[in-house]
């Protein structure tokens, strides 16, 4: 058998066709059916996002839906992010000053190290991760619950694109994730001024000039960019486990679990990939 050739599998239900190398055959039984259920769910994921904005609902009905879900999924989510916030920029601060311990070493490199870390990572990926657990559970089980209590079939019985009433409005309201993120940098760096300043590590005019020390404007950008693709992951992953779960009230809590791994692994994965193509 000729290594260079595919295997084709046909999914009719979903009309789309995959690819696999020949070794496929030689895996065992559980591996291939394990491999072809991921397989399928990525199809399903791009499909479900695809009718998204199929068929959409009216507009007065829609405007309804997203500033309930900015209220409840933005809105409801600054005093975590904040308090996190607030204290990941100290400890960031306090760590970097106990490892400058060279005293030639000027005291502005702690508020340089703080700002750098800050801004690239912790804001726009920790509060993500956060996020994910918070509004992730909430969007997977409010979705399934609407699934379970079989809500979902009767929108779709009275002609109505059940994923555009549902996915539609959180996708629109994740969107402003970007200011959740910009007050993240804002408070990180202020909870990092506060454990240099009260922690006797670094003054506020040293602090300052680290702040202000080969500062590249664009990280700001990166770290906004970052925001709005993780926005869609969080908006979109949880409400694919929501909406085609399976199962009574139980499995709820067992798909809001499988959604926040999930929403997790694919930001964590995204994070690598976008940092590669704007940093690197």
């Amino acid at each position: 058998m000729n290594s260079h050739k595919a295997i084709e599998f046909y999914f009719l239900k979903y009309q789309f066709k995959v690819k696999c190398p020949t070794i496929f055959l030689f895996l065992p039984l559980q591996a291939r059916i394990h491999y072809m259920k991921h397989i399928e769910a990525i199809g399903k994921y791009f499909i479900m996002v695809w009718e998204v904005f199929k068929k959409p609902t009216k507009w007065p009905i829609m405007r309804s839906l997203i500033l309930k879900e900015i209220d409840e999924l933005i809105y409801g989510s600054m005093g975590i992010i904040i308090f996190v916030s607030f204290f990941i920029g100290g400890v960031v601060t306090i760590q970097t000053a106990l490892n400058l311990t060279n005293p030639l070493l000027p005291k502005s490199l702690i508020a340089f190290a703080t700002r750098q870390s800050v801004i690239l990572e912790f804001a726009p990926t920790f509060t993500s991760i956060i996020m994910a657990g918070k509004v992730g559970s909430y969007i997977t089980s409010s979705i399934g619950t609407m699934r379970v209590t079989e809500q979902i079939d009767a929108l779709e019985v009275m002609g109505v694109n059940a994923l555009n009433y549902l996915v539609f409005p959180k996708i629109i309201a994740t969107l402003l994730f970007p200011f959740a993120v910009a007050v993240s940098i804002f408070v990180g760096i202020f909870g990092g001024w506060v454990a240099a300043v009260f922690g006797g590590y670094a003054p506020t005019g040293e602090f300052i000039k680290g702040l202000q020390l080969d500062f590249n404007a664009f990280h700001v950008t990166y770290a906004l960019i970052k925001s709005v693709v993780f926005a869609f992951i969080i908006a979109t992953v949880p409400s694919y486990h929501g909406f085609f779960m399976k199962g009574g009230a139980l499995d709820v809590g067992k798909a809001s679990t499988t959604s926040f791994v999930w929403t997790s692994v694919v930001i964590i994965v995204t994070n690598y990939v976008l940092t590669q193509l704007l940093l690197g």
